[in-house]
């Protein structure tokens, strides 16, 4: 039930998107290069800050436009980027998205992921499977030499932007191509349709992967901190994700040394 209330509050919230005009009056910039928010940023945060409460109500609220962020308690959280692709959306793109993850105990329970452009709702619930418009998905079976690998560009941390390429330039060379969405939260969806195979960024903050590191895993795929590790929902880390070929091919990479 409370999957089901979250989806239909998602759906509402991406008729703001739709329907905002005169976006690029109302930018305000963020620190760091290139980081903006939007007066629809706020608008949808607060919309869903106000329905979350009504459906799951004494959970702790953790969203990206908020002056300060509460530490992961025991309980919920729910942990939500209003519009993941703020840049795409004031230019017009039509690649952003709202994304929900609600934690409990720091582990993942529910994901909810939006495009309202391509009327695509994607979502997972621990240990139920992942499922888009209602349809199940699933990750690829192909290898990362017959795969897409989706990049990020961390252009919020100059200081990691060069091997950010370095590292979309090797793994160019040993796929069938890159691509560059904007979005995380759409990037680790179109992982767990089989879209494409393999995703990294070197920095990313917990709203920009909660909820699709759990479709993600629902849907058979695989995501890691950049040093490998379990990922955790309370600080900004690197990440990659994949099918289990594609993370496998990522492991010998680094363990040769050719990605450092």
């Amino acid at each position: 039930m409370i999957l089901e209330k979250i989806i239909r509050l998602v759906e509402e919230a991406g008729k703001i998107l739709m329907e905002a005009t005169d976006i690029e009056a109302c930018v305000e910039e963020k620190s760091g290069r290139a980081n903006f928010v939007t007066e629809y940023d706020k608008k949808v945060q607060d919309f869903l800050f106000q329905g979350l409460k009504e459906i799951l109500p004494g959970a702790v609220f953790i969203g990206e436009e908020e002056e300060s962020h509460a530490a992961l308690p025991k309980g919920y959280a729910f942990i939500i980027d209003p519009i993941d692709g703020t840049t795409n959306f004031m230019k017009g793109y039509r690649m952003s998205c709202i994304s929900v993850g609600l934690v409990k105990g720091g582990c993942p329970e529910i994901g909810v992921v939006y495009n309202p452009y391509q009327k695509e709702m994607f979502w997972a619930k621990k240990g139920e499977g992942a499922f888009c418009n209602g349809k199940a998905i699933r990750v690829s079976e192909h290898a990362l030499s017959d795969g897409l690998v989706l990049v990020g560009t961390s252009p919020y941390n100059e200081e990691l932007s060069g091997r950010s390429f370095e590292w979309a330039y090797e793994l160019f060379t040993r796929s069938l191509d890159i691509r560059r969405s904007g979005s995380a939260a759409l990037d680790l969806c179109s992982l767990a349709a089989g879209r494409a195979e393999f995703y990294f960024e070197l920095i990313l903050s917990p709203w920009d992967f909660a909820a699709g590191a759990l479709i993600l895993e629902e849907a058979g795929g695989t995501i890691l901190s950049v040093e490998g590790k379990e990922l955790t929902f309370d600080q900004k880390q690197g990440i990659v994700a994949g099918n289990s070929k594609a993370i496998e091919a990522w492991k010998e990479l680094m363990e040769s040394g050719v990605l450092a």
